[in-house]
């Protein structure tokens, strides 16, 4: 049985416990005995408990004493203990809420299991309330890919550091697959049994992620009418990604270093601290070692998660990899669209090689999925990429043509021809796109695509 903190109301006293023997076997747990409800009330109202067992002796009926501590903490799960029960007690305490009503003749035979069922049902709710609260991104790809000797780099230091418990600082630019690492090194990691849980720093407001980081006691602040399990004491046995840790603000910093150097949270507005065994993969697209000499990130906290630091290359820095996983996504694409497309042309991978991607892998899933969703040809071409992405392209192969060679001279030469070639038939149909797409037959929106590329404007060719 897991060690909960029990609250125990019973007239009777601790001594006089008809289960003192089972309130003995939990120790060293946390068990308190209060002998009246005006005591019961008001120790619930300066702490939280996680169990609590009601026995009703003289005074109050039990349903009458369940009522009123429930009252007092909604979500407190109880156990209702009756020296004279009958079936019409019974039901009014379990339609009010009770996790079990006991005879207190079966005290002995029944308690510790009831406790242990109210425990786990607790947890589990807990549970399920932090994944719907848990800001996640979805990442870009279900296993790594990539042959190109950085990308080699990063998949040495994951699976050396995997099998440790150290903390991990992953940085690298929007897009590149940090979530992805942190994902790799949890299921390698003797935690991957545990809980993966991803929090966006940048995504939650600063009001509210002190308590979705650390949790909360209810009547901890304004609405705060449940008690909250925060995210940290959720991955207890896993794994917390924090991603863009870059974000968080200088307060809360400084509350999260004492977390990892103690493993130990106090939720806003408890008075106990819960003990975590948590591993913190941290990750940011900002320039962290700038931040911390500009004062903008705690240089305390900055040391204790960069432990170990995995630095993602750029897709433009990876060569190859950008043919491997465009094929990759089109494959996959293909696939959930339903249609049998042979994938790329050799035209879309040079313009897909040439491109510099500031959004990185992202931007190339999302691109790849367009041409595929796009193209009605039996494979994909570069009239199905975006303009700006083939324009830009043709503006870097040209800038880099003496540089990279055969490739990238003949797109210069095709970019001159087509300037060429696209100035003429203007001036010779005076600026008239419909009559100019007729000759060169092309469709209106691929002759305006090639224009906007070579920075013509159908205006400039009208006699006044």
């Amino acid at each position: 049985m897991q060690q909960p903190r029990i609250i125990i109301v019973d007239s009777a006293g601790a001594p006089a416990l008809p289960y003192a023997r089972l309130v003995a076997r939990l120790q060293p747990l946390e068990v308190r005995v209060e002998t009246s409800l005006d005591k019961a009330l008001a120790t619930l109202s300066r702490d939280s408990w996680d169990l609590g067992v009601v026995t009703a002796r003289s005074g109050p009926t039990a349903d009458v004493l369940y009522r009123a501590l429930r009252k007092a903490d909604p979500q407190l799960p109880m156990v209702v203990i009756d020296p004279k029960p009958n079936v019409d007690m019974a039901r009014a305490c379990l339609q009010a809420g009770a996790g079990d009503y006991l005879d207190v003749a079966r005290v002995e035979t029944d308690l510790e299991d009831a406790l242990e069922r109210l425990l786990r049902t607790s947890r589990r709710r807990a549970a399920e309330e932090v994944l719907r609260r848990a800001v996640e991104r979805p990442y870009s790809f279900a296993e790594f890919l990539g042959e190109s000797p950085v990308m080699q780099q990063v998949y040495s230091i994951i699976d050396r550091v995997a099998t440790s418990s150290v903390d991990v600082l992953v940085t690298g630019e929007t897009g590149t697959g940090k979530e992805l690492v942190a994902r790799a090194i949890h299921t390698r990691s003797r935690r991957a049994e545990g809980p993966f849980v991803p929090v966006d720093c940048g995504a939650i407001p600063d009001a509210l992620i002190e308590s979705e980081l650390f949790g909360h006691e209810r009547g901890a602040f304004t609405g705060a009418d449940a008690r909250r399990m925060g995210l940290v004491e959720f991955a207890d046995g896993g794994t917390l990604f924090l991603d863009e840790v870059g974000e968080l603000p200088l307060p809360l910093q400084a509350k999260l270093l004492r977390v990892l150097q103690e493993r130990r949270v106090r939720r806003v507005g408890a008075r106990q601290e819960n003990p975590v065994d948590v591993r913190v993969v941290a990750a940011t697209s900002r320039d962290i070692d700038q931040m911390v000499e500009r004062g903008e990130f705690r240089r305390d906290l900055f040391y204790r998660i960069n432990v170990v630091r995995v630095d993602l290359p750029p897709l433009r820095a990876r060569g190859d990899d950008i043919g491997l996983l465009a094929e990759y996504f089109a494959n996959k694409a293909a696939h959930e669209v339903g249609r049998t497309v042979g994938g790329l042309s050799t035209d879309v991978y040079q313009v897909l090689k040439s491109y510099h991607w500031p959004g990185n892998v992202r931007e190339l899933q999302n691109v790849v999925r367009r041409a595929i969703a796009m193209t009605r040809l039996p494979m994909a071409g570069v009239d199905d990429l975006p303009d700006e992405i083939v324009a830009a392209a043709g503006r870097t192969a040209g800038a880099e043509a003496g540089a990279i060679g055969f490739f990238a001279q003949r797109a210069e030469h095709v970019a001159k021809f087509e300037k060429h070639y696209l100035a003429d038939l203007l001036t010779r149909h005076l600026g008239d796109i419909s009559a100019a797409a007729r000759e060169a037959r092309l469709p209106r929106g691929t002759l305006y695509r090639l224009m906007k590329g070579h920075g013509l404007d159908g205006g400039q060719f009208r006699k006044s």
